[in-house]
């Protein structure tokens, strides 16, 4: 490691010992539920979750940040799993969930027992959790904004859904519903799961080109736009304007196509990064802070005139991101309040 490195982590270690001296969370324990780590968005996630939480381990801000996983995406394993934590005795559990509603039973026991509760991508409508979300209804409108700019005639789209069941699909869906009827030229030819994972969407897609007109764009949920634009090639259409979700295959993907033949679309998603804040805002509320019951945070846009920076900075295999930091919580719940 080179030295100025080294200065640089002795650098935010000490500010952040200085901060986990000022608290009162140093023998709090938080636990993270996940309930899918299938894509390189939740892995990103996983990534930046511990990246942060161990600095702030290390800083003796809080006794510990443990993530735990679940093997399926099943909301009744997910509520076992919190039912656990709290039995371990987390003083807080923060839970991107496998449904809004479905943990609400196992989050209601947590408050109960005096476990603080933050949900943040899927989040959770039990009242007595807290909420990180972004306005994914919004996420999903802009795309029909897009195109609408980009294609005024209008046309065929169609649709590559996330998880079943999950409040990140169900509202980016609502999104892109309120954006075709916000412009009547476009229309809805398919719908299919992609799971936000390229895999699955290259599959699900190619299953039904064959029978669908002409599409002149793609809206995505995030993580299949490469997927989609595979299974375009392979069953030789044209390529439509594809929607994408700030992966690096896919950013790689646009930045050939539009070196080619200046193929241009747009990129947006949530930044793995948000369990970080998560975290931190769990560590305020048990630091006997204030905090709004729901936080919102801007989705990570990225354009065609951004393309090659953020390609720089994302990682093979991984995703646009942005990590949070103390401060950055306390400036997101300060604009709340």
């Amino acid at each position: 490691m080179r030295k100025a490195s080294i200065l640089a982590s002795v650098a935010v270690l000490s500010l952040l010992a200085a901060q986990g001296a000022q608290a009162g969370t140093a023998d709090k324990r938080i636990a993270l539920s996940n309930n899918y780590a299938g894509n390189s968005w939740r892995q990103a996630m996983l990534q930046s979750w511990q990246k942060v939480t161990s600095e702030a381990v290390k800083a003796g801000i809080v006794a510990a940040a443990d993530p735990f996983t679940t093997g399926e995406n099943q909301a009744t394993e997910q509520a076992a799993q919190i039912q656990n934590l709290v039995l371990q005795g987390y003083n807080a559990i923060v839970i991107n969930a496998a449904s809004p509603t479905a943990l609400n039973g196992a989050v209601k026991e947590a408050c109960d027992a005096g476990v603080i509760v933050v949900s943040f991508d899927g989040i959770v409508t039990e009242p007595c959790a807290w909420r990180v979300a972004v306005d994914f209804r919004r996420m999903g409108a802009i795309q029909l904004d897009y195109l609408g700019k980009r294609l005024p005639d209008g046309g065929k789209l169609l649709e590559i859904r996330g998880l079943p069941g999950t409040s990140v699909d169900e509202e980016i869906h609502a999104g892109i519903e309120a954006g075709v009827k916000a412009h009547p030229n476009f229309s809805i030819a398919s719908s299919v799961q992609g799971d936000w994972t390229q895999t699955v969407a290259q599959k699900a897609v190619a299953g039904v080109l064959p029978s669908l007109p002409p599409i002149v764009g793609v809206v995505t949920q995030g993580g299949d736009g490469y997927g989609a634009a595979e299974a375009f090639k392979a069953a030789g259409r044209p390529t439509p304007l594809i929607i994408l979700g700030n992966r690096q295959d896919e950013l790689q993907w646009w930045k050939e196509q539009r070196d080619a033949n200046g193929y241009e679309t747009m990129s947006v998603s949530i930044a793995p990064g948000v369990s970080t804040l998560a975290f931190w805002v769990a560590q305020q509320i048990l630091d006997g802070k204030t905090v709004p019951k729901d936080l919102t945070v801007p989705f990570l846009q990225i354009n065609q005139a951004d393309l090659d920076a953020a390609l720089k900075t994302t990682p093979a295999g991984g995703v646009a991101n942005v990590e949070y930091t103390l401060e950055d919580a306390q400036n997101v719940i300060g604009s709340t309040n």
